[in-house]
């Protein structure tokens, strides 16, 4: 039987599956797909603690559950950095990031369109976790690149040192688990 790590999240209880990242460390592994329960509920609780905003920032693909449900109840607009350059993309800026979760170095694109929503506008960025803070960089040098100002940084979870950071809003703190 799979290891869990149980916690309560947005006053909900779940039970994450611990998956191993290297032979020294598990992550427990959290993934808001399907989960609308969870979903409505972080969106609702993070929304409580953030300062005024125009435009929500998430990158695909986690992301885009809290980023939608986010401009949902807020009522603001939403964007999704993409992970890869689509056709109908005029112009795209592209940002490289390095994230724990995935093995190999991604690009992040935004098509001049979606800069237009961002630029001079005071962006939220929305993500589901926080660990290393490399797919935050790369969403901040995006705004950046498209003329946008960053309101503010959430996640619902921060996991690790994360957790101690000062500059994001988080929901919990997830640790990790060292064997």
């Amino acid at each position: 039987m799979a290891q869990t790590y149980k916690m309560k999240i947005a006053g909900l209880e779940r039970e994450l599956p611990l998956c191993p990242l290297n032979e020294k460390l598990d992550i427990a592994a959290f993934v808001m797909f399907s989960d609308v329960e969870l979903t409505i509920a972080s969106a609702q609780e993070l929304l409580k603690k953030c300062p005024d905003f125009d435009v929500i920032l998430t990158a695909e693909s986690k992301g885009i559950p809290l980023g939608y449900e986010m401009a949902r109840q807020s009522g603001k607009p939403y964007v999704v950095a993409r992970k890869s350059a689509k056709l109908y993309m005029s112009d795209p800026i592209a940002v490289k990031v390095k994230s724990i979760t995935t093995s190999a170095e991604q690009t992040l694109y935004l098509s001049a369109e979606k800069a237009a929503m961002i630029r001079g506008k005071r962006v939220l960025l929305a993500d589901d976790v926080i660990s290393t803070g490399e797919s935050l960089i790369a969403l901040e040098k995006l705004v950046e690149a498209a003329g946008g100002e960053i309101a503010a940084k959430t996640a619902v979870l921060a996991e690790g040192d994360a957790a101690d950071r000062t500059d994001i809003i988080f929901l919990e703190k997830l640790p990790l688990f060292f064997k």
